[in-house]
């Protein structure tokens, strides 16, 4: 996609059993739920959502970004329930640099099921090939064991520990750093997206 510009909305993107699709305002109450539960989040922000208007003025920010070409806002649909079941970005999206962060957060009855690895099997194939990014990061809290292990299996390489970067209110989490390259992604090869 050398028109990167040209990303006018955000495109839907499927895999075996769940959907991708542009976060809306309508998705505030069932993102609030997922967003707001301090255990679900207790390896992303020791400050969940507080309130409905909070997750409302995130989407619409989100939304913002897109249209400045500075993130990809999606929700997780179970294909089969229909339900929202969390929500993935890729943000400090720079065209330019060809770079992108992402993001993940899944509902509590569906971590540890495999989401993760059957959306990477898409969503990296999508940032190298469609979107032609050269850098996908991903920051993790490091005693987010479920999450290296995704990381690592994918590919990503662990950069380094950033000391002390949040506080939950008892005491402070470290951050490791991975990334993957657009040369890492065409050494795995294809039969590991498959």
């Amino acid at each position: 996609m050398h028109d990167q510009h040209l990303l006018t909305e955000i495109p839907t993107l499927l895999t075996k059993y769940y959907i991708l699709r542009s976060v809306t305002i309508d998705d505030t109450y069932a993102l609030f739920s997922i967003l707001s539960n301090k255990n679900t989040m207790r390896f992303i922000t020791a400050n969940p959502i507080r309130s409905k208007e909070e997750m409302h003025k995130a989407i619409v920010k989100s939304l913002t970004k897109f249209a400045d070409r500075q993130e990809i806002p999606w929700v997780i649909i179970d294909k089969y329930s229909q339900s929202l079941i969390g929500q993935f970005r890729l943000h400090k999206l720079d065209f330019w640099h060809r770079k992108a962060e992402m993001g993940a957060v899944i509902h509590e009855d569906y971590q540890g099921k495999g989401v993760m690895t059957e959306i990477l099997k898409t969503m990296i194939p999508f940032v190298f090939e469609t979107l032609e990014l050269n850098r996908l990061v991903g920051d993790i809290f490091a005693g987010n064991e479920g999450s290296r292990k995704l990381l690592e299996k994918f590919g990503f390489k662990k950069e380094g520990i950033l000391r002390q970067t949040d506080f939950d209110g008892e005491r402070y989490h470290d951050t490791i750093v991975y990334s993957l390259l657009a040369e890492d992604f065409t050494a795995l090869g294809k039969s590991i997206f498959n």
